[in-house]
C-alpha cells in the first residue's frame, strides 16, 4: 500500500495524531487536505509540511460538530478538484463526569462529532472510492471503544459505535477495492485532556502521537483490520473476555471515577482541533 501522489483529508489535523498523520504522510509524498477549526495553525502546519516535502496541500476550516458540516467539507473538496483517496476520520472530544451533570448540549456535540460526522463523511466519500475501485478510511476509536466507561459514558459508547462501525465496513468493502481500519489508541500526549477539562480521564502512562501514528500506518499495511497501540493497552482491551461485564464495570468505575471532590468536569476548547481520541490505558 502506498500512498504517495494520493490525496488524504485528515480531520482534526491541527494538533496530536491528526497532525502526526499529516507528517508521516507527508514524508511519503501524500497531497493533503487539512481539516479543523484552528485555520491559523493548519496554515502553518501546511506551509511546513509544502517547503518540506514535493506535496499540494488544501486547509479547510469547519466545525464538524455542526449539522451539515461534513457535506460543506465533502463540497469543497470537490470545488477544489480533489479526489480523496485516504480518508481519516479523526476529529473528535470526551467529556466526563456523572452523566446528567455533564452539560446536554456538549453531550450532544460530543455525539455529532464523535458519531454522526464519522458517519456522514464515510458516506460522502466512500462512492467516490468505490467508482474508482481504490480507497482506504481510516476512523480513529479507541481503548475505550472494548468496554463501557462509568463516567465517561457518551464517549465510550461513541468509540465502541465507531469500532463496530469500521469493521462492520471493512466486512462490506472487502472484495469492493476499499480498505476500512481502525485505530484504537490509549491514552496519548495530545491536548485531548485538555479539552476532557481532567487527568482524571487517563490511565497509565501515556504514548506519543508519534508512535500511535507508526504503529497505525503499519497495521494498515499489513492488512489489519484494527490495531490497539502497547502491549498493556492490547491487554485492557481484551479484559471483557475473561472477567464478567459487572466485574469490568466496577474496575473501569474505579479508574475512571472524579476525584477532588467534583463529579463534573467542564469542558471547554475547540473540539474539532483534537486531534487524539485516547481514553484508558
Amino acid at each position: 500500500m502506498t500512498f504517495q501522489g494520493k490525496w488524504a483529508l485528515i480531520t482534526g489535523a491541527s494538533s496530536g495524531i491528526g497532525e502526526q498523520f499529516a507528517r508521516q504522510l507527508a514524508k511519503q509524498g501524500c497531497h493533503l487536505v487539512l481539516a479543523a477549526r484552528s485555520e491559523s495553525k493548519l496554515e502553518s502546519l501546511a506551509a511546513e509540511l509544502k517547503k518540506t516535502y514535493p506535496i499540494k496541500t488544501e486547509v479547510i476550516r469547519v466545525d464538524l460538530s455542526k449539522e451539515g458540516a461534513p457535506s460543506e467539507l465533502y463540497q469543497q473538496c470537490r470545488l477544489r478538484k480533489v479526489e480523496i483517496e485516504l480518508l481519516i476520520n479523526n476529529a473528535g472530544f470526551a467529556t466526563h463526569g456523572l452523566f446528567d451533570q455533564v452539560s446536554g448540549e456538549r453531550q450532544h456535540e460530543e455525539v455529532m462529532l464523535n458519531v454522526a460526522a464519522v458517519v456522514d463523511m464515510t458516506h460522502l466519500f466512500l462512492p467516490d472510492m468505490l467508482r474508482r475501485g481504490s480507497g482506504t478510511v481510516i476512523n480513529v476509536a479507541s481503548t475505550a471503544g472494548f468496554q463501557p466507561l462509568p463516567y465517561m459514558a457518551v464517549y465510550g459508547a461513541t468509540k465502541a459505535f465507531v469500532l463496530s462501525f469500521t469493521e462492520a465496513l471493512y466486512w462490506e468493502n472487502r472484495e469492493r477495492g476499499v480498505t476500512f481500519f481502525a485505530l484504537c489508541p490509549g491514552s496519548t500526549d495530545t491536548s485531548f485532556f485538555n479539552v476532557v477539562g481532567t487527568e482524571a480521564a487517563s490511565v497509565g502512562k501515556k504514548d506519543t502521537p508519534e508512535r500511535v501514528v507508526e504503529v497505525a500506518l503499519s497495521a494498515l499495511k499489513n492488512g489489519k483490520v484494527y490495531v490497539v497501540p502497547g502491549v498493556q493497552n492490547y491487554i485492557g482491551a481484551q479484559l471483557s473476555r475473561f472477567i464478567t461485564r459487572k466485574q469490568g464495570l466496577r474496575v473501569v468505575g474505579n479508574m475512571l471515577r472524579p476525584r477532588g471532590g467534583s463529579s463534573l468536569y467542564n469542558m471547554s476548547g475547540n473540539q474539532s482541533d483534537l486531534a487524539g481520541r485516547t481514553t484508558i490505558r
